[in-house]
C-alpha cells in the first residue's frame, strides 16, 4: 500500500519523499517488496582504438523511479474505478472491526469536509483543457439567530474542489463509510444513499444506538428515517427557522418563541422550536420547563415523549394548577399532570426520541467532536491540506486509502489487546502470534 499511494502508511507528502526514505531505510524497502541489497551489473567490455577496454561493474539501487510509482498508482485508481477495490477494503475492514470490537458502531456520527483543490477551475477551449475538469465550486452556508438580540446572521464559505462525506464511530474515532463527490453536492442529498448502503450492508448495524450530525442535516424525513427504520436515535442539532415574532419591538430576546403544543384545544402547554416543552401558569403567567420523564418507545405508532408537571415534580407552589388541569381536561391527582408528545402526530424535525438539550442528547452530540479530530488527521497526517490530487477518481482512491490505513491500524491495535489505542496512527502495534 505504501507503494500504491506515495507512502500513505508512513504519511509521506510526495513520491520523492518516499523515495528518499526507501533509499536510506532497507527495512522499509524490503517490506514494500523490493530487494534491500543493491544489485551489481556485469562488467562491460568494448573495443576502443583496437584495444579491449573493460568498464567496471555498475552498482545500482533497487529503489524504483518516480515514474514506476505514478504508473502503479494509476493502476490502483483504475481498479477502484472499475472494480471498487479500495471501497471493498473499507467494507472488509469494517466487518472485521465489528467482529473484533464488541462496542464498535454503537455511536456513529456524520460530517462533511471540504477537499479544496490547489488547481484552478479555468477552462480552455474544451472541458479536457481545464486544470481539474472534475472539480467544481462548493458553498457552505451557516445561519442562525442571535439569541440575545434576535438578529439573523449568515456565514458563507466557498471552495473549489471536492467534498468528503464521512460516517465514523465517534467513540473510537474510526471511519466506517465514506463518499467523495464534487464540491457542489450537498450533504442532505448524499446522506440518504449512504445510510441505506451503510445500514443495509453493515454487519451488526442493529447495535447502533445513535447517529449524530450538525444542523446542516436537520431534516424531518432524515430523523424519521433513522428512528422508524433502524431504531437509531438522532442527536442532530435543530435549526432555528421560525421567523414570526422574532422581530417584534417589545419582544424579550432572552425568551424563546413558543407555540401551543395542542392547537386543537385551549391549553397552557407550549413548546419552542427545539422541542422543549413548557407550561404557562394561568394565574401568574410564569413559564416553567416541564419535567422530562423519558421516552416510551412502545406507546403509539412511533413512541411518545413523557413530561410531568414541574410543580408536582419539583414541589413548587403553583397558584394556577387547578386552571391548568381544567384546560387540559385532566384530573391527575397528587402526582401531577402528565403530558405525552406523540411523535407520529407532531413535527418530526422538532420532536425526536431524545429531546434536544437533554443529558443523553448532549452526550451523543458532544461525541461529534471526534469527527473534527478525524478530519484534522486527514489534513495534517495524510497531507490533504497540501495535496495536489487532480480528478475525482484519483481523489476517491487517495481518500479511501487514507481511511483504510486508519481502519487497519485500529484493527491491529484491537487484535493486540490495545483497544484504547485504536485511534493512534503513530504508536507501534505489538506482535501477537496467532499460530
Amino acid at each position: 500500500m505504501a507503494r500504491a499511494d506515495r507512502g500513505v502508511v508512513f504519511q509521506h507528502a510526495s513520491i520523492q519523499s518516499l523515495l528518499r526514505e526507501l533509499g536510506r531505510n532497507p527495512a522499509l524497502l524490503e517490506i514494500c517488496g523490493f530487494d534491500p541489497l543493491p544489485f551489481q551489473a556485469a562488467p562491460v567490455r568494448e573495443l576502443h582504438d583496437g584495444h579491449a577496454v573493460t568498464h567496471p561493474a555498475r552498482v545500482g539501487s533497487t529503489v524504483p523511479g518516480h515514474w514506476n510509482f505514478s504508473r502503479f498508482l494509476g493502476s490502483v485508481v483504475r481498479l477502484e474505478d472499475e472494480r471498487g477495490l479500495v471501497s471493498g477494503m473499507i467494507g472488509s475492514l469494517r466487518s472485521a472491526l465489528f467482529e473484533e470490537v464488541p462496542g464498535f458502531g454503537r455511536h456513529l456520527g456524520q460530517d462533511g469536509k471540504a477537499l479544496a483543490s490547489h488547481w484552478t477551475g479555468r477552462v480552455g477551449e474544451g472541458k479536457d483543457n481545464a486544470s481539474d475538469p472534475d472539480a467544481d465550486w462548493g458553498r457552505h452556508e451557516t445561519s442562525g439567530v442571535n439569541g440575545r438580540t434576535g438578529a439573523i446572521w449568515k456565514k458563507v464559505t466557498s471552495w473549489f474542489g471536492y467534498g468528503l462525506h464521512l460516517i465514523a464511530d465517534t467513540h473510537h474515532e474510526v471511519p466506517v463509510a465514506f463518499a467523495v463527490t464534487r464540491a457542489s453536492a450537498s450533504e442532505p442529498g448524499v446522506l440518504p444513499g449512504m445510510l441505506e448502503e451503510s445500514f443495509g450492508k453493515m454487519p451488526r448495524a442493529e447495535r447502533c444506538a445513535d447517529f449524530s450530525a450538525d444542523r446542516g442535516l436537520d431534516n424531518a424525513a432524515r430523523k424519521k428515517q433513522l428512528w422508524d427504520r433502524w431504531a437509531i436515535r438522532p442527536p442532530i442539532d435543530t435549526r432555528l427557522m421560525w421567523r414570526v415574532g422574532k422581530e417584534e419591538p417589545d419582544r424579550d430576546p432572552e425568551q424563546p418563541i413558543t407555540r401551543v403544543l395542542f392547537p386543537e384545544r385551549t391549553d397552557v402547554v407550549v413548546h419552542d422550536e427545539r422541542g422543549r416543552v413548557s407550561c404557562i401558569c394561568p394565574a401568574t403567567g410564569e413559564i416553567r420547563a416541564m419535567a422530562f420523564q423519558g421516552f416510551e418507545a412502545g406507546r403509539g405508532a412511533c413512541g411518545t415523549i413523557e413530561y410531568r408537571c414541574p410543580a408536582a415534580a419539583f414541589d413548587l407552589d403553583c397558584k394556577g394548577r387547578g386552571a391548568c388541569h381544567r384546560a387540559g381536561g385532566v384530573k391527575p391527582g397528587a402526582y401531577g399532570r402528565i403530558v405525552r408528545v406523540d411523535l407520529d402526530k407532531h413535527d418530526r424535525r422538532i420532536f425526536t426520541p431524545t429531546p434536544w438539550g437533554s443529558p443523553s442528547w448532549r452526550r451523543g452530540y458532544n461525541r461529534r467532536s471526534a469527527m473534527e479530530r478525524i478530519n484534522a488527521r486527514l489534513d495534517r497526517g495524510f497531507n490533504f491540506e497540501t495535496h495536489y490530487i487532480r480528478g475525482l477518481a484519483r481523489m476517491k482512491t487517495r481518500v479511501g486509502l487514507a481511511l483504510a490505513v486508519m481502519m487497519a491500524m485500529a484493527l491491529a491495535h484491537a487484535r493486540a489487546g490495545r483497544a484504547e489505542r485504536m485511534r493512534s496512527l503513530v504508536g507501534a502495534v505489538p506482535y501477537r502470534d496467532t499460530g
